[in-house]
């Protein structure tokens, strides 16, 4: 998997950089040389036209096959062309065998073996297996045995062939001649490099054709003349043949011996005898070494024929062109059909990542043949540039016309001024005349440097991107080294091969070597720059049209000297004579660029000095004639060595014997022996000056550029005069010297120096310029000049980098001005200065003629000594220094002028106002500000404000507020001490008290945890006690009943006018529940709370009673039932009504929403009047008791559950004990003898339903008493109980009678529910038990069907007899 290389530096130039091409290079140059390649993206504005004559583009295209182009691959091709050369001499045709679905790798494994030690000893030592994993075949599959068998059969003998074992006598390679070469056999040779398409009998079709699969895969000799015998694929062991005859013995001469084997001298065994195609010897097949089993079906060679044939040098690679001829339009045509079809997608939509990975796979692999064409390095001088040149074909507008002359115009750079190669006089196509360069995909250029190690600059003008990959000139000779190291077939035949633009090698490979490579793709409209021995290399990603050419600038001069140097050893020929670059700059050295001369100077020193020591070294040698020959004159061919083939152009030797031969000084020896002559160009003494003359163009700057730096450097005891300074001005501008920065900065200098010194002669004759000034409304002499002008000047006279003729004038009088500012200066910097010296000095200043800032400071000084009196004056008083007081003497300081003792008063004043105003903002803060701050921290605070002198009303509300806080934590504190509890109002007026102290009370978050954890009590509490929507507060619950009686009852009842006279009475103490909550308030402990509760209840219990007893007796009384207002309507009874067990009045069944069927049989009912809360079970109360003690809050609702807790547990104890004692049934036959029903049950359980929580015994009592105490309900006349005594299951009808009956409506049924029915008929009930009393079956709950089937016990025959104990 190829793996890209990192990327080079991409560059964007602003316009105005991008201005001067090689100052731009020349700044990058640190950076981009280190990747060899940069790209420069030109600014947005910067879009040249494409002038191109397209219409007369017309090219053939080179070609190139992909696999043949990578180093290493074409290795191994070469290696496969001499394989099947080998085996078709000898009449047989090479097929490549397959290996786990796989074309066998020959190279590699002919390799591998021959770096095990050969043949021999890879099966000595049975490494096979080792060679077979090395080849990356998985091991464990017997490939070893395979391999072995194809080398065997298919390298072994190529191999033997090679070393000469094959011959009896080891053959001398022979050369070749048109005598000796075989004419009926065609090499297997590659065209070489512009050389015509090959036929399809070439070794490159032959070589495609190869690589095609096959299903057989071995290696056929197909015999021609002899019967047809098939070469076993193992050889059988050799022993039935005679050991002698494969003895090496002496060719025969004899030419009648042709028909006698070579190798055994005897011709018996004439059908194993094979005569060679090619020069008719003849040999046994068993002979040969290896033998052959059977006879070639084919042409076949001898051994000294295949020595010959295979012996020839390989011709140098190089690219064809191709059969046709393409236009602009019909290439890009084929291009981009070409590249759609590959990839099977748009060409556009083809990403570059895919088209990098897919050609390195192409160029690295020998199984497919992939051709492309490439139109290069076609002359731009015949078809025009893509850019636009002057006097061409293509017309420029007038917004383009700046291309013309653009540095970035690939026509013009070469040739600029800064460019060495405009030295140059003849145009060199690629190098100062662009070549062009129309690619399609995978058209690629090889690793190469540039001629003379030159930068090249490439401009791709439209298309689809090219890939670069370039390695930095440091490690040129590092790729050298490991491409001879990895293909050192190919440079054994072409040494130069890297010269030749036709080979490259994977850049993985090279990295993996160590070689730094990079790499990027340049799009259209950008520039890819190569510096000097960069080597680099590419592809195309499709079809594109690019521009490039050559360029040197001066840091180039030494290397293109080393590159020369370079050529000599490679005998490889130069484009140009860097000699004659250099002469033809130097004798232009008084208008050459002086940064160019001073390199230049170098270079002509170094070619003086060569040049001197080869000419005294041929003298030395006898060398004396000599002739001046014009050498620029001479064609190139005719002045190149003919030993190294450098061009000549300081001398060079010649002799008449080798007419047009000529060679340089170091190669003289090569020439011939005669005595030759000295061709020179120049003599020492003509050189000598042309050297002293660029040497002198480089040191009249560096002259130049040392005075200036000099005056730059303002040194005091080197200045110059005016007069010299204008001196270095005008020679800088004759001499054109290259740094206008520098020469700027002189004429600055000496155009200042002019000024100061007009200035400085009008200042003294009194002639200045006409100056307006204004100080304190007053209007100044328009000649007084100012002190800081009169310093100014001097300073200015200073800092000159020359003298002028004014200056001691001028400091003379300054000497005076600043005696003067220092009188004053010891003067005013006194505190309190009298006021005749202030006079005295003011009466000297009059004799400057100055304009002094001291005057106007003196005058100031005197309003300045009265405002600090006034300061000292109140700040002696601080209690009557108020914020408005300090506020006024700053306003005043402020229209003073500026002095240290009036800074100082101000600074003091307002350091105390800007204190007391934060501590005035401090204190109100911390009153008002969240969170609070502590007791302890206002204290602290507090003390600080003592330290200040100032009357300062918030500190003193703050110092107010802090007492009140202490005040109330001491309150807090004492809540509690020595166990006491506190009472819930307390608490809440602390809290409250606490709302308006604007400090952190600590006991706070306690005292409302307390608060808190109450209102949650009562919250819980009201959740177990109320009833949803309950119109009666918590305290109301729990207390007893203080508003029970006729006077309640009739503010209810607007009808009700009887009342009882124990309810006529005045109100008591407590005769509201707003009583009650304030005198538990006010109890001191819990004592005296239950006492107040405890007269509450007996209240509580003479009110019910009374209530009753009016209830009842009115009922009794009353004779007509439409006069009495019952239920919470007030109308007369009616219908079906219900009787309230604690208050007895009565109810209609609708009013209350209540039916019959809802009742249990024996189960008490309340009127909404009585029903006040949920009466919850005991044991859910008794934990909000456990949870009030935790809290240790007193409250009211408290005090009233604790009482009413202690009430409900007495009352269990006594009803207990009462049922234990079997007091409980005499206390019901006293009352069933003496009372009512109704008056019976309510004096023995009115007590456990007055309690708001529910106790089973209050139930179980309510009932027994209602069992007992009932008598039986009056049969009617019709249907008796006695009359249907034997049908006593059956209920008996109960006939029509009033709706109420008033003293017998509670003994119709016995049971506690005390309903009475009417206006339906009633199904009545037998007890079964021993009462035998009579019961409604809807009380009981009996259905008629189960009265009848089913014997039925009332509840008060199944209650256990208490007088008995049981």
């Amino acid at each position: 998997m190829f793996i890209p290389p990192p990327e080079c530096p991409v560059f964007e130039p602003s316009l105005e950089e991008f201005s001067d091409p090689f100052a731009y290079i020349n700044k990058i140059r640190p950076i981009a040389e280190k990747t060899g390649i940069c790209k420069i993206r030109p600014p947005q504005e910067w879009q040249p036209p494409f002038a191109c004559d397209v219409d007369r583009l017309k090219f053939t295209p080179r070609i190139q096959r992909l696999n043949e182009l990578e180093a290493q691959t074409r290795v191994k091709l070469n290696f496969l062309d001499q394989i099947a050369k080998f085996w078709e001499l000898q009449g047989s045709t090479l097929k490549i065998p397959h290996v786990e679905r796989k074309i066998l790798d020959l190279y590699q494994l002919n390799k591998l073996v021959n770096d095990e030690g050969g043949f021999e000893i890879v099966c000595r030592d049975r490494h096979w297996s080792k060679i077979s994993v090395k080849m990356g075949f998985s091991p464990g599959k017997a490939i070893g045995s395979h391999l072995r068998a194809h080398y065997e059969r298919i390298l072994y003998p190529y191999n033997m062939f090679q070393t000469g074992t094959n011959l009896s006598v080891r053959l001398q390679k022979a050369s070749l001649t048109n005598d000796t070469k075989d004419q009926e056999y065609t090499p297997h040779d590659i065209p070489q490099r512009q050389s015509v398409q090959p036929q399809e009998t070439c070794a490159i079709a032959r070589r495609a054709k190869r690589m095609r699969a096959e299903v057989a895969v071995c290696i056929f000799f197909l015999p021609v003349r002899m019967a047809v015998a098939e070469i076993k694929e193992e050889p059988e062991d050799p022993t039935d043949i005679d050991k002698a005859v494969l003895n090496t013995i002496n060719k025969p001469t004899n030419k009648v011996d042709h028909y006698m084997c070579l190798v055994c001298g005897q011709g018996n065994a004439e059908d194993r005898l094979l005569l060679c195609d090619g020069c008719d010897d003849s040999y046994h097949t068993f002979c040969l070494l290896p033998p052959l089993q059977d006879v070639p079906k084919g042409d076949w060679r001898c051994p000294k024929c295949l020595a010959q044939e295979c012996g020839k040098p390989q011709a140098a690679f190089g690219f064809e062109q191709a059969s046709r001829s393409y236009t602009l339009q019909a290439f890009g045509d084929m291009a981009d059909s070409f590249k759609s079809d590959y990839f099977n997608m748009p060409v556009h939509m083809v990403p570059t990542e895919l088209v990098e990975k897919e050609f390195w796979r192409l160029v690295s692999t020998i199984e497919e043949d992939v051709t492309v064409e490439y139109g290069a390095d076609i002359a731009s001088k015949e078809f025009g540039s893509g850019f636009p040149v002057k006097n061409g074909h293509f017309q420029v507008s007038p917004e383009d016309e700046q291309y013309l002359s653009s540095g970035w115009n690939l026509n013009n750079m070469p040739v600029l001024d800064a460019s060495v190669l405009t030295h140059i006089t003849a145009d060199i196509c690629g190098m100062k005349l662009p070549w062009l360069y129309v690619g399609m995909c995978f058209s690629s250029f090889c690793w190469h440097i540039e001629d003379h190690w030159s930068y090249s600059i490439n401009y791709l003008h439209w298309g689809e991107p090219k890939t670069w990959y370039g390695v930095p000139c440091y490690a040129a000779e590092h790729l050298e080294s490991v491409m001879r190291k990895l293909a050192p077939e190919l440079f054994e035949c072409q040494p130069d091969l890297l010269h030749q633009l036709v080979t490259i090698m994977n850049p993985n490979t090279l990295m993996n070597h160590g070689v730094p490579v990079f790499r990027t793709n340049q799009c259209a409209g950008e520039f890819v720059i190569t510096f000097p021995r960069a080597y680099h290399s590419g592809f195309n990603q499709g079809f594109n049209f690019a521009e490039a050419v050559n360029f040197c600038t001066m840091d180039w001069m030494p290397i293109g000297r080393s590159c020369i140097e370079h050529y000599r050893d490679l005998r490889r020929y130069c484009v140009f004579s860097h000699d004659e670059m250099v002469c033809n700059m130097a004798l232009k050295a008084p208008t050459l660029d002086v940064n160019l001369a001073a390199v230049l100077t170098k270079e002509v020193q170094d070619m003086l000095q060569e040049e001197e020591e080869l000419r005294k070294k041929v003298t030395k040698l006898g060398v004396v004639r000599s002739q001046q020959v014009d050498f620029e004159l001479l064609p190139d061919e005719e002045r190149q060595c003919d030993r190294c083939l450098t061009t000549c152009f300081l001398s060079g030797l010649a002799c008449d014997c080798r007419p047009k031969k000529m060679v340089c000084l170091y190669h003289f020896h090569e020439l011939c022996q005669c005595p030759t002559d000295k061709l020179y160009k120049f003599t020492l003494e003509e050189l000598y000056p042309i050297v002293a003359s660029v040497k002198h163009r480089a040191e009249s700057y560096e002259n130049w550029l040392r005075d200036v730096t000099e005056i730059l450097e303002k040194k005091e005891g080197n200045k110059r005069s005016l007069e010299e300074l204008h001196s270095l001005v005008e020679l800088a501008e004759t001499g054109a010297f290259p740094d206008a920065n520098l020469q700027e900065q002189l004429k600055i200098i000496a155009s200042e120096a002019d000024k100061v010194a007009v200035m400085a002669q009008q200042l003294l004759n009194g002639k200045r310029q006409t100056r307006y000034r204004t100080c304190g409304g007053k209007s100044q002499s328009q000649n007084e000049l100012t002190v800081e002008e009169l310093r100014s000047f001097v300073r200015q006279l200073d800092a000159l980098p020359c003298n002028i003729r004014q200056a001691p004038l001028l400091r003379d009088l300054l000497t005076r001005v600043e005696d003067f500012e220092e009188r004053s200066a010891r003067l005013l910097s006194d505190e309190s200065p009298s006021p005749s010296d202030l006079q005295d000095l003011l009466d000297l200043s009059l004799g400057l003629d100055v304009e002094l800032p001291q005057r106007p400071v003196l005058r100031e000084r005197l309003e300045q000594a009265r405002w600090l009196e006034a300061v000292a004056q109140h700040s002696s008083q601080p209690e009557a220094l108020c914020l408005d007081t300090m506020r006024r003497l700053i306003d005043q300081g402020v229209g003073l002028a500026p002095h240290g003792s009036v800074e100082k008063a101000m600074a003091r004043l307002q350091e105390l106002l800007t204190v007391s105003e934060q501590w005035e903002e401090r204190a109100l803060g911390l009153m008002e500000n969240r969170p609070f701050q502590s007791i302890e921290a206002l204290d602290e605070a507090l003390q600080e404000v003592d330290n200040i002198p100032a009357f300062l009303p918030n500190c003193l509300e703050l110092k107010d507020t802090v007492e009140r806080a202490r005040s109330w934590v001491q309150e807090a504190e004492a809540l509690q001490l020595g166990g006491r509890i506190p009472v819930l109002e307390t608490l809440s007026e602390l809290l409250q008290r606490a709302d308006s102290i604007p400090v952190k009370l600590e006991p706070l978050g306690r005292l409302e945890a307390l608060v808190s954890d109450v209102q949650a009590w009562k919250e819980s509490a009201a959740k177990t006690f109320l009833l949803r929507n309950s119109r009666f507060s918590l305290l109301e619950v729990l207390c007893p009943r203080c508003d029970v009686g006729p006077g309640l009852l009739r503010s209810k009842s607007k009808k009700g006018k009887e009342m009882s006279q124990t309810s006529r009475r005045s109100p008591s103490r407590l005769d509201s529940v707003c009583d009650v909550e304030k005198a538990l308030s006010e109890s001191k402990d819990s004592a005296s709370a239950m006492a107040t509760l405890v007269e509450v209840h007996c209240k509580e219990m003479e009110l019910l009673l009374a209530l009753r007893t009016s209830n009842e007796s009115r009922f009794s009384t009353a004779d007509d039932g439409n006069a009495l207002s019952v239920c919470v309507c007030q109308k007369p009874p009616s219908g079906e009504m219900v009787r309230c067990e604690l208050c007895r009045d009565l109810f209609h069944g609708d009013c209350v929403q209540l039916e019959r069927s809802e009742l249990e049989y024996g189960e008490a009912w309340f009127c909404p009047f009585c029903q006040r809360s949920r009466k919850p079970p005991l044991d859910k109360v008794l934990p909000l008791l456990a949870s009030l003690q935790r809290i240790r809050v007193r409250l009211p609702e408290g005090d009233a559950l604790r009482f009413l807790i202690e009430r409900t547990v007495k009352w269990q104890h006594k009803v207990q004990q009462a049922c234990s004692d079997g007091l409980l049934e005499r206390l019901g036959k006293v009352i069933f003898v003496s009372l009512s029903t109704s008056v019976g049950v309510g004096r023995a359980a009115g007590g456990g339903f007055l309690l708001q929580v529910t106790l089973p015994e209050t139930e179980q009592l309510h009932r027994y008493l209602m069992y007992k105490l009932s008598p039986p309900p009056l049969p009617s006349p019709k249907h008796s109980p006695e009359r249907e005594h034997h049908h006593h299951k059956r209920s008996p009808q109960h006939g029509k009678r009033k709706t109420w009956i008033i003293h017998n409506m509670m003994f119709d049924c016995q049971m506690l529910t005390a309903n009475t029915y009417s206006s339906f008929q009633v199904n009545w009930v037998q007890c079964d038990g021993s009462c035998n009393q009579w019961f409604h079956q809807v009380c009981v709950g009996l259905s008629s069907e189960r009265a009848e089937s089913e014997d039925y016990v009332c509840i008060s025959c199944t209650q256990p007899d208490y007088e008995r104990g049981t």
